[in-house]
This record gives structure tokens, sequence and C-alpha cells, in this order.
């Protein structure tokens, strides 16, 4: 077998007294694209930031690309990470281009003036926002870009590092089903792409799963409820047992749909 990509083993996190994380086991190799799914609560937030390593687990053990965290240095690490999430882009200063929102993701930082940049680190982030369907708003401020423009440009800029796995915190947040659409689009390319790395995406809606997504985690209550290819793990006992709803599931050319029934 193919080295994990990501690998957590018996995952831990509590605040404040309370288990936010129960004892996960994840791991994804090469080829796979995950989707985390589940309620609001349940700690898939808190899941994705253990496995970018931007948050420490309570307990347990968490390896990205061969190395374990508390034994390697993180920062050179999360270079290697594409990350992405909804809260970033109020982080982001309005006044900055595009280009420079992407470019400066080499370093892990907000702005370029930080660090130098060539002609290289240009071309590599236009490339970026050209897969995600956005070249066109290089030059343009990130803070007159829609909510749905914005999380276009967040995607581009966790691929703009060719990294080596991709995770996406909820990225269709906020968005109107337009931008949400035009989103899932660019997710289910990137799916399809033999050049892209292993992605895992964040979400609490069966309506955001793109086609070409490989495999699904199920959390309920900070506890993983299942775990395995999609096709074996998205059915409507799981998915009922998972949001503690009865619910039904139905798929059409490749996207899911759920209602209460």
């Amino acid at each position: 077998m193919a080295e994990p990509v990501l690998e957590l083993l018996d995952v831990h996190r509590t605040i404040d007294g309370v288990e936010i994380l129960r004892g996960v086991d994840w791991t994804v190799t090469p080829g796979q694209h995950w989707v985390v799914l589940g309620p609001n609560g349940c700690g898939k937030t808190t899941l994705i930031r253990v496995a970018s390593m931007w948050l420490h687990p309570s307990a347990g053990t968490v390896r990205v690309l061969g190395h374990e965290l508390g034994r390697t240095d993180v920062r050179r690490l999360r270079e290697r990470i594409g990350f992405a999430s909804a809260a970033m882009a109020d982080l982001l200063r309005p006044d900055v281009t595009v280009r420079d929102a992407v470019m400066a993701a080499r370093h892990g930082a907000l702005e370029t003036w930080w660090h130098d940049y060539d002609d290289g680190d240009r071309i590599r982030a236009e490339v970026a926002l050209d897969r995600t369907g956005v070249a066109h708003l290089a030059d343009r401020r990130f803070g007159t870009c829609s909510s749905g423009e914005r999380q276009r440009v967040l995607v581009a800029r966790a691929l703009s590092t060719d990294p080596d796995v991709v995770l996406l915190d909820e990225p269709t947040a906020a968005l109107d089903l337009a931008g949400r659409e035009r989103l899932v689009g660019v997710l289910r390319d990137l799916a399809t792409d033999p050049a892209t790395p292993p992605m895992a995406l964040v979400t609490h809606h069966v309506e955001e799963i793109p086609d070409g997504f490989t495999h699904v985690l199920m959390l309920r209550d900070g506890a993983t409820l299942a775990q395995g290819p999609i096709e074996g793990v998205l059915t409507d006992e799981l998915l009922t047992a998972c949001f503690g709803l009865p619910l039904r599931l139905e798929r059409h050319r490749g996207r899911y749909t759920a209602w209460s029934g």
C-alpha cells in the first residue's frame, strides 16, 4: 500500500472539559478525495485544523506526509499542505490584490511584503487562479470580490504552492446557490484531474459533495460514526444516524440530495 498522506490515530481534543473529538482514526492515501460530513458541532472543523497541523490534539497521533506532529517543524510542513477556510477571507486585507493574496501562500503569509517573490511565483499564482476559474480577477482588490469569488480565490491559494494534500474547511459556507454551484463545479474538476493531490472537504450538506470524491468520514458528537468508500457509507441509514433525523438519500448525475421522510 502507498504511504498515507494523512494519518490520525486515536485523536482526542478537549476544551474546557468538553471532548470535541473522541478517539478519531482517519487515514488518507494517494488518489483519495474525502468528504468529512456531520452536523454542526460534531467536530469537523476541529478535526481538519488538527489534520492541517494548526491545532494540537489533547491525545493521539497525527502524521502528515510521513511527519509526526510534535516531532517536526510544522512551519515547513505547512508549506506542503494546501488549506482553505471560510474564516480566512476575514484575515486577508481588502486592499490586497487577488494575485498577491494567492502568491503569499508560498510562505503561509497574508501579505507579500514580508518575503521576496519572483516571476515564477506570479505565474504559479495565475495558474492556480485559472484552475479555479478566476484568473480574470488577478488584478482586482480582494475586498471587491463577491463571496463566491473570494472562496474560489482561497481554493486557488490552497493549490498555488503545489501541495501534497489539500484540506478545505466548509469552502461553500455563506454562498448563494450560484456561488455554491460554481465552487462545487471547480472541486469536481479538481477531483477528476489526476494532477490534483488528495483532498478533504468539510461540509454538513450532502448537496455540496462534488462528483469525483471517493470517500466519506461521518462524525457524530466528536466520534467516528462511519468511514470508507462513499458508495458504501453514504446511505439512508447512516445519514439518519449522523444527523438524528429520518433522511432519504438520492443520487442523480453524480450529485446527492437528502430530504426528511
